[in-house]
């Protein structure tokens, strides 16, 4: 990997001139042997130093995301935590892609949870969001321990930086961690249609797998930040990339475009004579359940005419109906500040920004934060 050096900016002195040595380090070859000996195993080698999920004596970490939990930024993410054989790896993630949730939560409806395989670790899928998931595994009704020592949500499908992190599941799962009071990271790859490649995960981990070591060893000393999580977000090539960069969240999102479409189904979806007269049939059963219950309320009452046809209310076919379908279309980034997120993403680092349940990260958290992201990477 190639190295520049961090402009100077409205960041501590100290935390600029830390940053900048690591990064001449970096361009020394120090990475290149970092990046190769925290490259991901496969799954068979990983098979091989698989250790029991549930040893006490080892830290808990807890994973979760916002893809599902057959995404291959969660799979790889495990099988690198659980090849090290230093943690006691455990998953709870949705069961289905749930990445622009926000941090909603499921409320008045079941969640199911299933058991989920994933070697060297104890594993659920969720059915709801990845709040969700970071919420009932720290509430002791579903794992038998009190509290993981880290929360680790990601690695999403898709950069989460400025405004979309307040849509972002990966983000908001880290987030709710933060809310409990646990430290947490939050990871997404700047993926790219039609370039970026499943591998790309993979060498995704092998970047970041550092900073999670140094943040476990530095939550079991104490020094870690208290007051905020850190989202960080790898470019779309992870190991071409130009060493971690201090970031602050930007105000960039995409413009929403809601698309009117003719009907219900996508354009290219097909539907047989089947599918058709099955809905067809569905609504007819409804208009008669419907006209139903009309007859059976009011016959209990007396002087009300019933009607012979028709059903209660409006029949879904007198209803105006029109459908939507909601895109996010990519705007031109007006903002040439080269410390936020999204242009540091675009030059080719590794943006890591803490982030604080407060609009507004205090100067204390910014500079213990800092500091330690700084004291971090001079380590790798």
């Amino acid at each position: 990997m190639t190295s520049t050096s961090v402009k100077p900016n409205l960041l501590p002195p100290g935390l600029v001139s830390n940053l900048q040595d690591v990064l001449s380090k970096r361009a020394g070859g120090e990475e290149d042997k970092t990046a190769e000996s925290t490259d991901p195993p496969s799954t068979s080698e990983a098979a091989d130093t698989v250790e029991d999920p549930n040893d006490s004596s080892k830290p808990i970490v807890l994973v979760t995301n916002g893809d599902g939990i057959e995404s291959p930024g969660l799979t790889y993410l495990v099988e690198a935590l659980v090849h090290q054989g230093l943690y006691n790896v455990h998953v709870c993630a949705p069961q289905s892609d749930k990445s622009l949730s926000g941090h909603s939560v499921t409320l008045r409806e079941t969640v199911s949870v299933s058991s989920a395989e994933i070697k060297g670790a104890t594993a659920y899928e969720v059915s709801g969001t990845p709040v969700d998931c970071v919420s009932l595994a720290l509430s002791g009704a579903l794992f038998s321990w009190s509290k993981p020592l880290l929360v680790i949500s990601g690695i999403n499908r898709g950069s989460s930086c400025g405004h979309h992190m307040l849509y972002s599941g990966v983000v908001a799962g880290a987030r709710e961690a933060l809310i409990s009071g646990i430290p947490s990271l939050s990871i997404s790859l700047n993926w790219r249609k039609d370039e970026s490649q499943e591998n790309d995960f993979k060498d995704a981990v092998a970047v970041c797998l550092p900073l999670i070591n140094a943040a476990i060893r530095d939550i079991e000393k104490g020094i870690f930040p208290k007051s905020c999580f850190l989202d960080i977000e790898i470019p779309s090539s992870p190991l071409s990339n130009k060493g971690f960069k201090l970031t602050k969240q930007s105000m960039w999102r995409s413009t929403p475009s809601w698309q009117a479409i003719s009907s219900r189904y996508p354009a290219g979806h097909f539907m047989n004579s089947q599918q058709s007269l099955g809905i067809q049939l569905a609504q007819l059963g409804r208009d008669a359940s419907a006209a139903g219950a009309a007859r059976r309320v009011t016959t209990q009452k007396k002087n009300v005419e019933i009607e012979s046809t028709g059903a209660a209310g409006k029949s879904d076919f007198e209803r105006v109906k029109k459908y939507f379908r909601l895109e996010f279309v990519d705007k031109e980034k007006e903002d040439t500040d080269e410390d936020l997120d999204f242009r540091a993403l675009e030059s080719g680092f590794v943006s890591v920004t803490p982030l604080s349940l407060s609009p507004h990260l205090e100067s204390e958290t910014q500079t213990a934060a800092s500091n330690w992201i700084s004291s971090a990477l001079e380590e790798q």
